[in-house]
């Protein structure tokens, strides 16, 4: 007696379809295309969450780098400056108080320049 798997099989194969629900063409429609546009795209996803991690770091530099410019200091040396006066502050965050706060983004602002002006 052979086995014929059907029920495995089917469910299986309905669940790429189902992934695949959407796509163009008759890649949501025949099982083989169908199967190698989902594998593709859970390629894509995943290498998508590693680029949106490094695009937002990008982001909170920029604003970061923004936000510094009127007082007369680029980037880097503000974060030298962050690190010499032991202010561990991640990029998020400061963005954000850059960005909600300016008052409080000020004094932080101060205690990085204090802290370049003390190492000179």
């Amino acid at each position: 007696m052979r086995v014929k798997g059907s029920t495995p099989t089917r469910n299986r194969r309905k669940k790429i379809l189902k992934a695949a629900k959407g796509y163009f063409g008759s890649k949501h429609l025949l099982y083989r295309t169908a199967n190698e546009q989902v594998m593709h795209s859970l390629k894509y996803s995943y290498i998508g969450r590693k680029q949106t991690k490094r695009e937002m770091r990008k982001l909170w530099i920029a604003r970061i780098n923004a936000a510094v410019r009127p007082y007369d200091l680029s980037y880097s040396k503000f974060m030298h400056g962050l690190k010499l006066a032991n202010i561990n502050v991640n990029r998020k965050m400061l963005s954000e108080v850059a960005i909600h706060d300016a008052e409080g983004f000020k004094a932080i602002v101060d205690a990085a320049k204090n802290a370049l002006d003390a190492a000179k």
